[in-house]
């Protein structure tokens, strides 16, 4: 299955810079998910609850994986981790069923 996540780079103190999206991905990411990812730069945007649109820039990573529970807690982990240490309301979980093979 492939889970594609998309993080904000946008925070209260400022915007979160390559080299701590780079260091989350180390710490965070690839021990959950060593045997591969895919990250690339994006522009999103979203409504807050105030109702104004907010543009960021954004990084999106893809995941390949088994369905397995273990594999959504490791996701809802780098999520809840993510939120803590970049003071984040949310990062938008995408998950689908495809046919993958290598």
């Amino acid at each position: 299955m492939p889970t594609t996540l998309y993080f904000g780079l946008n925070r209260k103190a400022g915007n979160i810079s390559e080299s701590q999206w780079k260091s989350f991905l180390m710490h965070e990411v690839t021990p959950r998910f060593p045997r591969g990812l895919t990250v690339w730069q994006a522009g999103g945007q979203w409504r807050r609850p105030d109702g104004i649109i907010v543009r960021e820039r954004s990084k999106v990573l893809l995941l390949v994986h088994d369905d397995k529970a273990e594999v959504r807690s490791a996701v809802s982990t780098i999520i809840e981790r993510y939120k803590q240490l970049f003071e984040q309301d949310s990062v938008l979980w995408e998950t689908a069923r495809v046919c993958a093979a290598f």
